[in-house]
């Protein structure tokens, strides 16, 4: 099978196109990537030399790159997105123009060519919940204009499944974390700050609820939908991992050996959602499951950031 992967310089694609290409190695892949502030080739640097795998520089938004990118493929699965609420609050339009629009042109692509397309969503399209669990067919309520534009190219796929019949496949995860991850996301960035000896900025009380997962379990339940997620489904992907932000924070200074005197709590984001949590049975069923110790992965991405700073440094200096 050959594989068009959008976004797969970022964290999550590059570790995705990494994970396939240990379990199917014949397999050719093509990378389309705009590479963004958020998307970097090193983090393909173990695979950039490998014959099967093919790199362009190109926004999903194009239509004759998209067509180009294509050819010759048999899926899409698309993880490009603009993906930092924060900066969704601050520049709403071009989150709409990606996630949404860049989505409609992928799809087009695929609906001419009658191209199997997973679509890459996230938990918060659900919106907060306090108690309970949410399942796939829980009403969407987006709070950010992030997590909006995350739902319209969601239901926007599930369209092409109805009207055209187009093989599509979505999954909603919870909070990924592991190494390579852009340091303006809360778990690299705590700790890059840290180790550069500045606070952690904790939203409001701290208290707001994530479910964490490894990305590599993450990955690994994109590939169980691909492989046997049945067309027009959605899948929830959860690490039965929920934290507060508080505790995340205490677990990383404790890695750090640092005190709470790091911590400086700030206004709370606007529109922050409280809490987060999925119900997997439906993806379970498929015979995934996580695999990876939340607390042993957490130290291990702490110490990969320790020993990486090559990596990360310049990327705070901007």
């Amino acid at each position: 099978m050959n594989l068009l992967v959008t976004g797969g310089a970022g964290f999550i694609g590059s570790n995705f196109i990494k994970q396939y290409f240990e379990l199917f190695p014949e397999t050719k892949i093509t990378n389309l990537d705009k590479l963004t502030y958020a998307g970097r080739l090193e983090n393909l640097k173990e695979i950039e030399k490998n014959t099967n795998y093919n790199f362009i520089k190109g926004d999903v938004c194009d239509k004759k790159i998209v067509e180009k990118a294509s050819k010759n493929t048999d899926i899409i699965i698309n993880f490009a997105a603009e993906s930092h609420v924060d900066n969704s609050i601050q520049k709403p339009e071009e989150f709409i123009q990606t996630d949404v629009f860049g989505t409609f042109v992928l799809l087009e692509q695929a609906r001419k060519n009658d191209l199997n397309f997973i679509q890459i969503s996230t938990d918060e399209v659900y919106g907060s919940i306090d108690k309970g669990l949410f399942f796939e067919n829980s009403p969407l309520m987006p709070s950010s204009p992030y997590s909006a534009s995350k739902a319209g190219a969601d239901r926007l796929a599930f369209s092409y499944f109805k009207t055209y019949g187009l093989n599509v496949k979505i999954t909603r995860s919870s909070n990924n974390f592991g190494p390579n991850q852009f340091p303006e996301k809360l778990i690299p960035l705590f700790i890059t700050n840290l180790l550069e000896g500045k606070k952690v900025p904790v939203y409001g009380n701290g208290l707001n609820v994530r479910d964490w997962i490894y990305v590599k379990d993450n990955c690994s339940a994109v590939i169980k939908v691909m492989e046997k997620g049945k067309k027009g489904e959605t899948y929830n992907v959860g690490g039965k991992n929920e934290r507060t932000n508080l505790e995340i924070t205490e677990f990383i200074l404790n890695e750090l050996g640092k005190g709470k005197e790091f911590i400086e709590f700030v206004e709370d984001r606007k529109g922050h959602d409280k809490r987060y949590a999925l119900n997997c049975d439906k993806i379970n069923a498929l015979g995934f499951k996580p695999e990876y110790s939340f607390e042993e992965e957490l130290k291990e991405t702490i110490n990969w950031y320790k020993e990486n700073s090559w990596w990360w440094n310049p990327l705070k200096k901007k």
